[in-house]
């Protein structure tokens, strides 16, 4: 996303607005698959517990801000692929914890290693999908089936534009199910 700019996201009531707005793509995916697996295990709609890692120079209490914002808004968005499921978002329950002592707090930084190397943009020559490839079976699908499609939800290229690559850097998308179109 270098360079890209999302003048409607700059908006937001934050500092952070980039990572206020990464934060509710994931969330957005998180929130619904809680719902979704909530209601098969246990039918009834259950909450989900986020603890974020400590960063510097990060402001969460300006993120709750930004989740209040996005409640207010409602269905009235730019965005309409996603919305939070707010029968399973509770911001009360968003902790802060210094990722040490924390193994859980480290995975996503495993799985954001994973898919640089897949897609290295600084040396085409160290492009290794293998990794980004392996999480496959971790992926989350847009209706929960195993074998179903990747492709926009569990993996989701952003902003949404045709992707500028080597053909080295395209197999991790292909592996996960975008059409050739998407190719530039």
């Amino acid at each position: 996303m270098r360079g890209h700019r999302n003048p409607l996201a700059e908006q937001i009531p934050s500092d952070n607005w980039f990572y206020c707005w990464m934060t509710r793509l994931l969330l957005e995916r998180v929130t619904h698959f809680i719902e979704r697996r909530s209601q098969v295990d246990f039918q009834e709609t259950r909450l989900v517990k986020m603890i974020f890692s400590e960063r510097g120079g990060l402001s969460y209490s300006q993120m709750n801000a930004y989740f209040d914002w996005l409640r207010v808004k409602g269905d009235n968005q730019v965005l309409k692929a996603g919305n939070l499921s707010y029968g399973t978002f509770h911001r009360q329950l968003m902790e802060i914890k210094n990722h040490a002592g924390h193994d859980g707090l480290k995975l996503p930084d495993i799985v954001a290693s994973a898919f640089f190397k897949a897609a290295d943009i600084y040396d085409t020559r160290a492009c290794d999908p293998r990794f980004a490839i392996a999480l496959r079976p971790r992926m989350a699908t847009a209706n929960d089936k195993v074998g179903g499609v990747i492709a926009g939800y569990g993996v989701k290229l952003m902003p949404g534009w045709k992707v500028k690559a080597e053909p080295e850097q395209l197999e991790v998308f292909r592996q996960y199910g975008y059409p050739e179109q998407w190719w530039a």
